[in-house]
């Protein structure tokens, strides 16, 4: 697709498939909401972190692979935070991120006209994805300074005292680990609750980019320009990866 995409076909579904009084209506049409930088970085880190919990509770010669996930989870993270500024509408913080008076208002159900709060994350969602990428940067940054004092220690872990990185190992392996389990369980949770009693499919529009929405609705922009930048920023989040894996020798 071209340009700052918005398909102009009817979606049949559209009264079902958002909150009455938000957004769509019968005559919604399809509104590029997620670029496809945005969905691959999120299926993509949705696979990492569960092989990242497999693998440590395997352990062994499984902790290799572990280490491996680490390091493409801190890839995908330093992409998105920069994501965050410079990507789709839709994609950017500044679209989601929002003061208290926005999310009392919006769960009073008194949104003012052209806030298209749900189009995106809406605000409630929005503290889900922010505390989501502070655990995850929290886990990988323990995970840099690491040291089981067995066999696996983290790239960073010379760069502090010995107390810092026990503590940071002791981190890891529990609290850490067991928060981003109940956040991911209550992520899911939410999609299932927002599918099987509002009948509103999250899943769907994460998967191809595109959202039931009235035709007024701001697409965000998914060309061959925005995913060339992606691609930059991706290389450059790969090189700082590699950088950080080469000091641990």
């Amino acid at each position: 697709m071209v340009g700052s995409v918005t398909t102009r076909s009817t979606f049949p579904e559209a009264a079902a498939a958002a909150p009455p009084g938000r957004q769509a209506g019968p005559a919604a049409v399809a509104v590029r909401v997620w670029d496809l930088p945005t969905r691959l970085f999120h299926w993509l880190l949705a696979l990492t972190i569960i092989g990242s919990v497999v693998t440590a509770k395997i352990g062994g010669g499984a902790m290799v692979w572990h280490f491996r996930l680490g390091f493409l989870a801190m890839g995908l993270l330093l992409f998105r935070i920069a994501w965050g500024f410079v990507g789709g509408r839709w994609s950017r913080f500044a679209s989601f991120v929002r003061g208290p008076g926005t999310v009392w208002r919006y769960l009073r159900g008194a949104a003012r006209p052209g806030e298209h709060l749900d189009v995106g994350h809406n605000p409630l969602g929005a503290g889900s994805v922010l505390a989501m990428l502070a655990l995850l940067v929290a886990q990988v940054s323990t995970g840099l300074v690491a040291d089981d004092e067995i066999a696996n220690v983290g790239p960073l872990n010379k760069l502090v005292e010995t107390g810092t990185g026990l503590a940071a190992t002791s981190w890891h392996k529990t609290w850490g680990q067991w928060i981003i389990i109940t956040l991911v369980v209550l992520h899911v949770a939410a999609i299932a609750f927002y599918l099987l009693k509002k009948r509103v499919n999250l899943v769907g529009p994460m998967w191809r980019g595109d959202k039931p929405l009235a035709a007024d609705v701001p697409a965000s922009r998914d060309d061959g320009g925005t995913r060339a930048l992606a691609a930059v920023l991706a290389a450059l989040a790969a090189a700082g990866v590699t950088w950080v894996v080469r000091q641990g020798g």
